[in-house]
């Protein structure tokens, strides 16, 4: 039973998911700080309320709605997801489109499929003969070409 939770734990990707919740509670606990240190005085001072407006609140018969706090954690937020956006997302799909290129991707030469004209099975467009009723069919010359087969004629 422990050997199954040991190996569980040290697999490579349950240590790499630990690691990047710590640096990501860690890049919150940044954005946050900044949020809380420059942008929500800014928008007070723009609104009109002196300084921080995370205190701000309003109360309806007793009741106390802080919506200080809940509009500094949307501002928060929105920073986060911008930062995460802008610095991360984005990098790394022009990475990965740049290493992905189409010359690189392998064609499955079998993924394309037509009818037969003769018993109507499916068969691979790149074939010559159908594989249930034997008869002889011409290839797709857009399946030859894609995966760089010479044109049968």
């Amino acid at each position: 039973m422990l050997n199954g939770f040991k190996d569980f734990i040290l697999r490579g990707n349950v240590i790499s998911m630990a690691i990047g919740l710590a640096v990501g509670a860690a890049f919150t606990a940044v954005v946050t700080g900044f949020s809380t240190a420059f942008i929500t005085p800014l928008i007070g001072l723009a609104t009109g309320s002196v300084g921080d407006f995370s205190t701000a609140e309003f109360s309806v018969e007793g009741a106390i709605f802080p919506y200080g706090k809940f509009l500094a954690a949307a501002i928060a937020f929105l920073i986060t997801a911008a930062v995460l956006y802008f610095c991360v997302v984005v990098p790394m799909t022009k990475v990965q489109n740049r290493f992905a290129s189409s010359k690189d991707q392998k064609v499955d030469i079998k993924a394309a499929l037509r009818d037969c004209p003769r018993c109507y099975t499916e068969i691979p467009a790149i074939a010559s003969r159908c594989a249930h009723c034997t008869s002889e069919v011409e290839p797709d010359p857009e399946a030859l070409a894609l995966a760089k087969l010479p044109v049968q004629r």
